[in-house]
């Protein structure tokens, strides 16, 4: 097999202490599939009195794509959707030509302690829905489609693969795996789509005879692999088609034309971008000025 290109990806403040790995985009690879953005946090327990969260901010050209493992936030945006995020599920929302949203811990856990622990990704949406009208789709854990083969596990979250598709409502091929696999077992993996990239976040896995440690994200090749956990491991698999145009990407702006993301800097920094009903905080526009590098391919 050909030597699996990793991406061990570094760490992040977001702010207030709150830390992120940031694994996409990456000097080596800068997408995989739609994919161009894979953060990971936790498992981070949240006490009283220390504020994560995340206050309203914009997006434009992009889906975010939130997935937890444990815990639990409140999404609000600029469509007055409020909606409760909780493990299992997942939470497509559809930037198009902008949406303001934030993330906050739910008023039910505000007096207790709580682990956090999640995927927080973006996908560019195809050139043809760049400037779409922003949306926001909740699926339900319940409606998530699971198959067992042998004794892995696989919920598909988003996309389809082994007989199964996801009722999430993504724009362009993608595909998101969660793969639980126990102590000793193995998982045969098809090349479900045309770029595929797995990700441990728990455990270390064997890809074929290669071994990859937790936190690091390998791009595998084409064709088939076979996963093997000696000690367990829980994984997350990304893929689908290939981006269809170069992207820039800043701050919260992806997009195929540079004005176009200083045309959303500008609106932002106006407030002609919308507001998160009922909140009046907003993360200003960074100080330093867009100076887009080569765009994402």
């Amino acid at each position: 097999m050909t030597a699996l290109l990793r991406l061990k990806g570094h760490e992040k403040d977001l702010g207030g202490g709150f830390k992120v790995r940031r694994v996409l985009p990456a000097a080596q690879r800068r997408s995989v599939g739609p994919f161009i953005f894979f953060d990971h946090f936790g498992p981070v327990t949240e006490v009283p009195g220390v504020d994560h969260d995340v206050r309203p901010h914009p997006h434009i050209g992009l889906a975010t794509v939130t997935y937890l493992f444990e815990g639990a936030m409140m999404h609000r945006d600029s469509l007055g959707t409020e909606q409760l995020i909780e493990p299992g599920a997942i939470n497509w929302m559809t930037a198009g030509r902008g949406i303001v949203h934030s993330e906050r811990r739910p008023p039910h856990l505000r007096d207790q302690p709580f682990v956090n622990h999640g995927l927080q990704l973006w996908t560019a949406l195809p050139l043809a829905q760049e400037e779409a009208e922003p949306s926001f789709s909740h699926t339900a854990a319940s409606d998530i489609p699971q198959v067992t083969r042998g004794e892995a596990v696989v919920r598909v979250l988003v996309g389809e693969a082994f007989g199964e598709r996801s009722p999430v409502p993504a724009l362009s091929p993608t595909l998101y795996l969660d793969i639980a696999l126990p102590a000793g077992a193995r998982l045969e993996l098809p090349p479900l789509a045309e770029e595929m990239a797995l990700y441990p976040v728990e455990g270390r896995v064997h890809v074929d005879d290669e071994s990859v440690e937790a936190l690091a994200m390998v791009v595998l090749p084409p064709g088939p692999c076979v996963l093997h956990a000696p000690a367990g491991a829980r994984i997350a698999v990304i893929g689908g088609a290939p981006l269809d145009a170069p992207r820039h990407m800043w701050w919260n702006f992806v997009s195929s034309r540079k004005d176009r993301i200083v045309q959303a800097s500008a609106d932002w920094e106006a407030q002609r971008m919308g507001q998160v009903p009922g909140e009046t905080e907003f993360i200003p526009l960074p100080a330093t000025q867009f100076t887009p590098p080569e765009p994402l391919s």
